[in-house]
């Protein structure tokens, strides 16, 4: 049987004591990241169906979704039963439902859509992930499970924003404590889980490093630190980092690798004629960015690369069947480009499809939803704070000041699932450029050197 670590112990001790006297307390409980919040929750339960199995006495746990978290929870206890020989003993139901003697343990999906009414929590009543659970799905179908057992409630996960149900508990929680001085909030950090694991100290610290400190999903997974609201996407702190000193470039040269990020104009901004953007400032844009990769001394190819930003193109109000000699061009005979990732949505997908066709395996359709923008906003994020991501300097050309103008308009926006959207607003023009720029480091991190070697339709 694992040990529980002594902040594991800390909690489950207030918890235990709570449903043993029948005080039906409310406990929020952040432990960072892998720090171990899982098997608390499960040697709890084990513990509880051993001591209640001669009664019918049911737990509760919900996770924000049966696959994969409801089903780990499962899992997770079922091998705790195992460890402490019961084995053989406890028995599955239902496929959400884990019983040893009369006692239950009851596995739900707190998803939106999921039929969770009739169930009631006599021992505990557990929400995993709170952070990322519905505050009306939780009021009006899992908190009433307790109403007539005065049963003891647990909120797990991480921190998010300031408007999660985790973080609504946690203050209703610090509120009491000031009135009581029973402590209902539990919070340790990741340096509070890494005085117990030396292993952990040095993932978390890469993670510091790859991420940077502040990064959203450093901030609230490891720090605990809840984001505000929205906002600039990047602060003054990390345009100045995205500030370079290397100069722009006309096209490749001997011996450098180059990766490019393409953004795609709207559907209905074809067929229009072409003007300028200072004539046209609520035009849409294609846009090119070419990125050069610099390797680290030393030829570790597990190291990621600097990513300077050597060139834009644009156009305004041309059609894409327009731009395929040129982008072939520019892409394979002025850059030799070696990762192409482009916008593959909606228009966008067929000119995707020209190019891959034309270019192989090097070009990456990439297409936008709210999941795989938001991955793109946290890589560009991680990739500026590392200091791995140089804009070339000033040039007094157009694109050099557009691509600022985007920079420093752009904001953020916070999901409660934990996702981010970053934008500029339409009223404010348009982000073209900073999506190229996000493109073009998905372009980077798709890139593996070894593919230099012999592979066609690659290079």
């Amino acid at each position: 049987m694992i040990t529980l670590r002594s902040y594991q112990q800390e909690v489950a001790r207030a918890i235990l004591d709570s449903v043993f006297g029948r005080k039906g307390l409310t406990f929020s409980v952040e432990i960072a990241r892998q720090g171990g919040k899982n098997e608390l929750s499960a040697q709890l339960e084990m513990l509880l169906l051993t001591l209640f199995m001669a009664e019918p006495q049911d737990l509760v746990k919900c996770s924000p979704t049966f696959k994969p978290q409801t089903v780990i929870s499962m899992s997770r206890l079922k091998d705790r039963l195992n460890d402490a020989g019961f084995g053989g003993i406890w028995t599955a139901e239902l496929g959400y439902v884990i019983r040893l003697g009369n006692a239950r343990a009851i596995f739900l999906s707190a998803d939106e859509s999921a039929n969770v009414v009739g169930n009631t929590a006599h021992l505990l009543l557990e929400v995993d992930e709170a952070q990322d659970v519905s505050k009306d799905k939780y009021n009006k179908e899992f908190k009433p499970m307790g109403a007539t057992t005065n049963v003891t409630t647990v909120h797990y996960g991480t921190t998010w924003d300031d408007a999660t149900l985790l973080e609504e508990v946690k203050q209703t929680n610090l509120e009491m404590e000031r009135k009581d001085g029973i402590r209902r909030h539990f919070r340790y950090d990741w340096q509070e889980v890494a005085k117990h694991n030396q292993d952990y100290l040095a993932y978390v610290e890469a993670e510091r490093q790859r991420l940077g400190e502040d990064h959203p999903l450093f901030l609230t997974q490891y720090r605990l630190l809840p984001i505000h609201g929205g906002g600039g996407f990047l602060s003054p702190q990390q345009r100045a980092q995205l500030a370079g000193e290397h100069t722009r470039q006309r096209h490749a040269e001997s011996g450098k690798v180059y990766v490019a990020g393409i953004d795609l104009a709207g559907e209905a901004e074809e067929g229009a004629d072409a003007q300028l953007r200072a004539l046209q400032p609520r035009r849409d844009s294609t846009v090119v960015t070419i990125g050069e990769l610099d390797f680290p001394a030393g030829s570790d190819v597990l190291k990621q690369p600097r990513i300077n930003i050597v060139e834009h193109y644009y156009w305004t109000g041309k059609r894409h069947t327009e731009l395929y000699a040129q982008l072939i061009d520019i892409l394979k005979n002025v850059w030799r480009c070696r990762k192409i990732a482009v916008d593959a949505t909606g228009v966008g997908e067929p000119v995707s499809s020209f190019l891959r066709q034309s270019l192989g395996l090097r070009v990456v359709p990439f297409t936008f939803t709210q999941q795989s923008k938001s991955e793109l906003g946290f890589n560009l994020l991680a990739t500026v704070n590392s200091g791995r991501l140089k804009m070339y300097k000033g040039d007094g050309s157009a694109e050099y000041e557009e691509f600022w103008s985007e920079i420093e308009k752009a904001k953020s926006q916070y999901r409660p699932n934990q996702t981010m959207n970053f934008y500029v607003d339409p009223a404010r023009g348009h982000d073209d450029f900073l999506m190229s720029l996000s493109l073009t480091i998905e372009a980077a991190n798709r890139y593996e050197p070894r593919e230099a070697k012999g592979k066609s339709g690659d290079y």
